[in-house]
This record gives C-alpha cells, sequence and structure tokens, in this order.
C-alpha cells in the first residue's frame, strides 16, 4: 500500500511537470506571436523550432477554439552570400586629379614670354611636342602678347590628327639676319598632318621691310610690266634703300615663305591676319582638301614677290571670303593643281588672281578644273590672268572666271605664253596647250589695256569664250591700248564693250593640240 502511494504520487508529479511545462510553452508562444512586428531581428532558427511546435501546443491546447496566426519567417539571404560584407568604396586620393586629362595647351606654360623681345620657339617646339601626342588638341597663342619665334616645323607624320592651332596673339619674326642662316624657304612651316587647323583673331607678322629693301634687284619682275608704259615714256624706278637687320648684317638672299603647308590632308586657315611677309604669305604645296575663309593679307603694292596665298601640286581646294592686299599676284595657281574654287574675295593692291607661271625651265605642268568667281579687284595690275614660260608642256583646261567686278585695273584680262621674268628669254617653240578659257560677266574700269590674248605660234589656245565684258577705259598715267590676240580661237558669246574683233574661230586641222600635250 505504502509502495502503490509512492508510485502513485511519482506520476502524479510527472503529470504535474508536463503540464506546467506545455503551459509555460503556451504562454511564450501567445508573446511571440503578439510581439512579432515588433520584433523583426529575430534569429531565424528559433522561428523555425517554435513555430512548429507552438501552433501544434496552441491547437491541443485550446481544444477546437480559434487559431493564433503565427506570421512566417523573413526570407533567407541567397545562397552563396553567407557572411560576406559588400566591398568598402575607396575614398579619392588627396591631390590626384581623376579627371580626363587637359587637350588644351597654352604656350605660356611651356615657357614662352609672350614680350616681343625673347626668343620664344623653344616654347612653341615644347607645347608642339606635348599637343602632338594628343588628338584634337589646342594649341593656344593667346590674345594680348607678341611672341618672337624664329623659323620652325610644325612637323608629323606621327602626330595625332585634328590639331587645332590657336592663334589669337601675335607671332613676328626675328629680324636677324642670324636667326636666318644662309638662307630658308619657309618660317612656320606645318608638315604631313591631317585635319590641322590655323584659326583665331591673331596676326603673324613676317617683319618683312628688312628683307624687301635689302637686295631689291634680286628678285624677279613681273613680265606684264613691260605692257604697261607711261605717258612720258619713262619708267620710273625706285633707288634700292639698304636695310640691315636689327643685329646688323645683311638679310640672306633666299626670302622665307611666312606659313607653308606641304603634304597635309584637310588643311584649314581661318579668321587670321599675315602681313609683310618676306615673301609670298600662305602656301599650300602637296595637300589634299585645302579650306581658307575669313583670312586676310596685309602688305604693301610694292612689296617685291609677296603672293598672298600660293598653290602647288594640290586638289579639292576651296578659298573664300578673304581680303588679299599683296606685293604680287593675290592668289597664285601653280602645277599639279586640279579642282580649285574661289569665290568672294577682294583683290588689291596685287597682281590679280593668274594661273601660273608654269612649264619654266622646260619643265611640264598640269593645271585643271579651275573656277574663280564672284571677285572684286581694286587697283591691282592684272585682274585674271595665266602666264605660261616658253619651252614648257602639259596643258590648263577647264578653267572658269565669272562675275569679276575690276576698278582700276590695268589689264583685266590676260593669257601671256610668252612669260619671262628676266631681263632676256631665248624663244622656244613648245609651249604648255591653253584650252577651254571661259570669261563671263567681267566688268569695271581699266587704266592700260581690256584684254590681252598672246598665245603660242605652235601651240594656239583654243576654246576661249567671251560672255558680257563690259570694260571701260579710266586715262590715269598710262598709255591706252585696244585689245590685242593672237593665235587665239574661240567665241564671243555676246557683245563686249570695247568690240573685241581679234578672237578667231576655229583653228586649223594641224594647229588642234595632240594628246601627248594634255597629262
Amino acid at each position: 500500500m505504502g509502495g502503490f502511494s509512492l508510485r502513485s504520487l511519482t506520476f502524479m508529479l510527472i503529470i504535474v511537470l508536463l503540464i506546467w511545462s506545455s503551459n509555460v510553452e503556451i504562454c511564450s508562444a501567445r508573446r511571440v506571436g503578439r510581439h512579432w512586428r515588433k520584433n523583426r531581428r529575430a534569429s531565424d532558427s528559433l522561428f523555425k523550432k517554435k513555430g512548429k511546435n507552438h501552433g501544434s501546443n496552441h491547437h491541443n491546447s485550446n481544444g477546437g477554439k480559434s487559431k493564433q496566426k503565427v506570421p512566417s519567417p523573413p526570407p533567407l539571404p541567397p545562397r552563396g552570400s553567407g557572411s560576406k560584407k559588400a566591398p568598402p568604396v575607396t575614398p579619392p586620393e588627396k591631390g590626384v586629379d581623376k579627371s580626363p586629362p587637359s587637350t588644351v595647351f597654352n604656350v605660356l606654360h611651356f615657357g614662352a614670354k609672350g614680350d616681343g623681345r625673347s626668343d620664344d620657339t623653344k616654347a612653341f617646339q615644347a607645347t608642339w611636342a606635348t599637343a602632338c601626342k594628343v588628338e584634337a588638341s589646342t594649341i593656344n597663342v593667346p590674345s594680348g602678347y607678341i611672341f618672337l619665334v624664329g623659323p620652325i616645323s610644325f612637323s608629323g607624320p606621327y602626330c595625332q590628327h585634328n590639331i587645332v592651332f590657336q592663334l589669337d596673339g601675335k607671332i613676328v619674326a626675328p629680324t636677324s639676319s642670324k636667326a636666318w642662316g644662309s638662307g630658308l624657304l619657309q618660317w612656320l612651316e606645318f608638315t604631313k598632318l591631317v585635319g590641322i587647323t590655323i584659326k583665331g583673331s591673331g596676326t603673324i607678322d613676317g617683319s618683312g621691310a628688312v628683307w624687301w629693301q635689302d637686295s631689291p634687284y634680286d628678285d624677279p619682275i613681273d613680265d606684264e610690266s613691260k605692257l604697261i608704259v607711261p605717258i612720258n615714256r619713262t619708267v620710273t624706278e625706285k633707288p634700292p634703300i639698304p636695310l640691315r637687320g636689327s643685329l646688323g648684317g645683311k638679310m640672306p638672299s633666299i626670302k622665307p615663305t611666312a606659313l607653308r603647308f606641304y603634304g597635309s590632308f584637310n588643311a584649314t586657315v581661318t579668321g587670321i591676319t599675315i602681313q609683310n611677309s618676306p615673301q609670298c604669305h600662305l602656301k599650300f604645296d602637296n595637300c589634299v582638301g585645302v579650306s581658307v575663309y575669313n583670312f586676310s593679307v596685309s602688305s604693301p603694292g610694292d612689296s617685291p614677290n609677296t603672293d598672298g596665298i600660293h598653290l602647288q601640286n594640290s586638289k579639292d581646294v576651296l578659298i573664300r571670303s578673304s581680303n588679299l592686299a599683296c606685293g604680287d599676284d593675290c592668289v597664285s595657281i601653280q602645277t599639279g593643281c586640279t579642282n580649285v574654287y574661289i569665290h568672294n574675295v577682294n583683290c588689291g593692291p596685287g597682281h590679280g588672281i593668274s594661273i601660273g607661271g608654269l612649264g619654266k625651265d622646260n619643265t611640264k605642268a598640269c593645271v585643271s578644273n579651275i573656277t574663280v568667281r564672284d571677285i572684286n579687284m581694286h587697283n591691282t595690275m592684272n585682274g585674271v590672268r595665266i602666264k605660261t614660260w616658253q619651252g614648257g608642256s602639259g596643258s590648263v583646261q577647264g578653267v572658269q572666271f565669272s562675275n569679276i567686278q575690276v576698278s582700276e585695273v590695268q589689264l583685266p584680262i590676260v593669257i601671256d605664253q610668252f612669260y619671262c621674268d628676266k631681263r632676256k628669254c631665248s624663244n622656244q617653240t613648245s609651249a604648255v596647250a591653253l584650252s577651254g578659257i571661259n570669261y563671263a560677266n567681267i566688268r569695271g574700269t581699266y587704266t592700260v589695256k581690256p584684254v590681252h590674248f598672246a598665245c603660242s605660234d605652235s601651240m594656239p589656245c583654243t576654246g576661249v569664250t567671251l560672255t558680257g565684258i563690259q570694260l571701260k577705259p579710266l586715262q590715269e598715267h598710262y598709255h591706252m591700248y585696244d585689245p590685242y590676240c593672237w593665235q587665239t580661237f574661240g567665241e564671243l558669246y555676246s557683245p563686249t564693250v570695247p568690240p573685241i574683233q581679234c578672237l578667231q574661230g576655229k583653228p586649223l586641222r594641224n594647229k588642234i593640240h595632240k594628246d601627248t600635250d594634255s597629262c
């Protein structure tokens, strides 16, 4: 009996403990259910374990009463994320510029002084060496400074493309003979570049006065001057006025071109002024794709051999909207030029716009597809001109001169196949063949002779046409002459003023140009 009571008592204690334990867990589950939304940071393992037990115990202990809904646990992080942390953001280093490298290079930052006295040549060379390596870079020559720069070459062919030379200041040439040695053909040169552009509002000054008067008789003379005879039959020649370099010594006999482009593609010059060049102001040699616009040349009308723009062995050339005042041809078109288009240009003083001289020293010359239109010429020696040397070969063909307004021009229309800028030239039978030369709407005033056509005896000019020629005489200081034609064949498409009756019709068959004359 006592044993039975002991066993019964033990059993009853176990039952009481189980009931008490169940009540404790039910209360715990209720607390968790009430505070779940407030405590989202509970561990995942606790929810897994108690979610099942609490739900089951709650259902059993309430005997069908409404269930206490326990929210599901939050989603687990993606597999593989583990406890890895996001990589930290590295703050920028102090003093380190992470911006793209600059493409603008100022010559002042490379040591240029810009005071007009210090030699800035090395600073310009250093600037170019850096800019050359950067595509579409800009060399900045700022306004308000005068840069003394000696002979320099900005050269490729390993430079990057589309470099811009932004010229807003002034570049001047040295007047010391020492800077030029025995003589150079150019002062500022850009060679073998692609997409090179020179632009801005600045000036290139060649300091030409020390060259022009130092040896005035060394320079060739324009042969058309033989046609210009003063009324008193005397020709006044200016006596030489010797000038010396600023540091003494005679300047070299070889005179430099101020700005030359050689072997370049898509070269552009715009906005700038070139003045007082020792010889030619702007030259393009062996270039393809040339554009010159809003450009100015300024030199005295008596400065010798100072062509404005000189073209040689270049094609696809556009020259427009420019003012050219110089002592020789405003534009000179030499051998190897094709597809040249010149329009809206003011020319004067100067010697007009010329093709040639071609065929010098028995050379072959080839020029084709030249258009010159919408030009104003004032106080020039020639208007539009073609000049060739005796003894040359090759051809000039496809030339259009139209809408040319001349004012006080000595010789508005010229073809001269006996050109000679020496004191004497020997007679030769071969000549450059001229064909397809068209003149239209050339109007204004002349002071010596309206038309001068002097073509070769063995190679006459063919296909010359005249339309809308209205040229009136203006008596000044020279003898005046009637129109002149020699071995010139073509047609008049309208009456001319004055009448041009010397133009012949079709040439004889034996005078038609041979295929070997063409290029």
